[in-house]
């Protein structure tokens, strides 16, 4: 199921409900004036709402930020431990190492499969399982060839850096299923209409228009949350997590 639409169309359906809860808010103002002396008091609740919708935008902001850096940082530890264990194979006598070699492969072409698939969700996971059987696959053949050994060594250096590099591509997978609670984005939709309407209201109390600065505050909040969303969800909008596809299509190739 492809997702790229998501984030464009929701922020466009914010930008719409903005602008006719500004409408509605003005014609609200227009029908029920306010009286004068309640004008004073009627700003300060004003900004407050607005004050609120600025500090949920920045938290929510900030923890996608947070997020997509996480990911990022996810996929440079997931290149390194993948060329390290790439490495250790070296320690094991030239049949068993072939072997796991040609798997490596396999796998790292199943991780770019996995990021290539995105945002189709569905191939996304088949991608993805594929990966986890020749996990199994590695780890049961790089076991058995580890105890045919008459040392330890290759054990006490290949299968941690096994299980690291597994354990980073979960850690990465979990990354991405990580997002912001539904609940934080529905209250950040539902408070920007309210101060939308607030602000039509306020308009119909100052006598006049001020279409620029209603259209550029309905504009500029859905802009906000699209960046939002598309912070949130880098695999759907406009930024991409293409670092990690360059950082493993390059692993891949020095797998001579």
């Amino acid at each position: 199921m492809d997702l790229s639409f998501v984030p464009m169309l929701v922020a466009v359906g914010i930008c719409a409900g903005m602008l006719a809860a500004l409408e509605f808010g003005r014609r609200f103002g227009l029908r029920h004036p306010v009286p004068d002396g309640d004008t004073t008091s009627l700003g300060v609740l004003d900004g407050a709402v607005l004050g609120l919708l600025g500090l949920l935008i920045a938290f929510t902001f900030s923890s996608a930020a947070s997020r997509f850096e996480a990911r990022r940082q996810l996929a440079v530890q997931e290149s390194n431990d993948l060329g390290t264990a790439w490495l250790r194979l070296e320690l094991l006598p030239e049949g068993p190492r072939a072997e796991l070699q040609q798997l490596f492969r396999e796998y790292v072409d199943q991780r770019l499969a996995t990021h290539a698939a995105l945002p189709d969700v569905d191939q996304a996971a088949q991608a993805w399982a594929r990966c986890g059987a020749l996990q199994t696959r590695i780890w049961e053949r790089a076991q058995s060839a580890a105890a045919a050994l008459p040392a330890n060594t290759a054990s006490l250096l290949l299968l941690p850096a096994l299980n690291s590099m597994f354990d980073t591509a979960s850690a990465r997978r979990a990354a991405f299923l990580t997002h912001q609670p539904p609940l934080i984005l529905a209250m950040l939709i539902a408070l920007a209409l309210g101060a939308a309407a607030l602000v039509g209201h306020a308009v119909a109390r100052g006598g006049r228009g001020r279409w620029l600065h209603t259209w550029g505050f309905a504009l500029i909040t859905s802009l906000t949350c699209y960046v939002i969303l598309d912070l949130e969800y880098p695999s759907v909008g406009l930024i991409r997590m293409h670092l990690g596809e360059q950082l493993l299509t390059e692993v891949r190739a020095s797998m001579k």
